[in-house]
């Protein structure tokens, strides 16, 4: 008779609790998706804020990205670059520019 009441009672415990962890462990996933998300479009926004391309003193070449800071060029040091200045007309493509 007790054996029958505790598996009665074990029996409905797994079906309450076996929901709310599979609720809880989706609330969790979906949380994490959405900070992994908001986090990547933060990064997105600063790596698009390198004006690198846009500089008079980028030369598009891989060996020497740039002629004034080539360790800082096309990385997140360049954000705020002082030696920044815009060029005054678009870059033609670069991939014939730099031989190896």
């Amino acid at each position: 008779m007790i054996e029958a009441v505790l598996n009665d009672t074990l029996l409905i415990a797994g079906t309450l609790l076996c929901p709310l962890s599979l609720l809880a462990l989706l609330v969790g996933f979906l949380y994490a998706v959405g900070v992994a998300w908001r986090e990547s479009c933060v990064r997105l926004k600063q790596l698009h804020s390198i004006p690198c391309d846009r500089c008079v003193y980028f030369t598009g070449c891989h060996y020497l990205k740039c002629t004034v800071h080539p360790c800082k060029a096309l990385t997140e040091d360049a954000v705020d670059c002082l030696d920044f200045e815009p060029t005054l007309y678009s870059k033609p493509c670069f991939s014939n520019h730099c031989k190896s």
